[in-house]
């Protein structure tokens, strides 16, 4: 069965997709496995508030606009990375502190890692919807995701500081993870606005250097 990319003609209808349904399922035994193995259910919930906004609007979506195969395992890697980080809290993660021992380093970066992935796994996605669903020009395509990724991680800081300040104290210290970096937040951004661009200048340079065209359009 074919795996499709942004620009494929084709997208493989649900039912025979096994690439989707492989994807699906991998998810959902990652989901199911933070959810009954997490150390904080209230913080798990906090964290998978947006998990389950962001599944509602792919299945509402799906029948008027199918994402390619590409997309579809950008985004499930990404979403297995945020719901592993809720399953410990971000600052206690295991693998963050495995790593943390490796590198010799004063935290624990997981939480660094997913705000960078947010910007590398999804800049593709984002890019692949304004062209091929909302029908944008090539260059906005490109430099959509770019600032849509820096205005969601400013805004999600937003929110991290209602959710610790204002609305559930008692989960604030877990919810923002800061391990005492007064710069956390702005490093966040800066991760994630630097995946999106890495992400962006890969996908471009791949398509110039395999000269690989878009459907009716010249090279991007």
């Amino acid at each position: 069965m074919p795996f499709s990319i942004a620009i494929s003609s084709y997208r493989t209808p649900l039912r025979s997709n096994y690439w989707l349904w492989a994807m699906i399922l991998i998810f959902l035994a990652v989901w199911i496995s933070t959810f009954t193995g997490t150390t904080d259910l209230n913080n798990w919930l906090l964290e998978n508030a947006l998990t389950f906004l962001f599944l509602v609007f792919l299945v509402l979506t799906f029948r008027t606009y199918q994402f390619s195969d590409t997309s579809y395992l950008l985004i499930c890697i990404y979403l297995c990375l945020h719901v592993y980080g809720s399953k410990y809290t971000y600052a206690e993660n295991p693998l963050g502190y495995w790593l943390q021992d490796v590198f010799h380093s004063s935290r624990n970066h997981y939480d660094r890692i997913v705000h960078f992935s947010f910007g590398f796994l999804l800049a593709y996605p984002m890019r692949e919807m304004f062209l091929k669903w909302i029908g944008y020009p090539r260059l906005v395509s490109w430099i959509l995701p770019i600032e849509i990724t820096l205005s969601i991680s400013a805004f999600y800081e937003l929110i991290e500081w209602a959710v610790a300040d204002i609305f559930f104290e008692a989960q604030g210290a877990a919810y923002l993870g800061t391990q005492g970096d007064v710069w956390d937040a702005q490093k966040d951004i800066f991760l994630a606005f630097s995946g999106a661009i890495l992400a962006t200048t890969i996908v471009s340079s791949i398509k110039r250097i395999f000269n690989i065209y878009e459907p009716s359009q010249t090279p991007a």
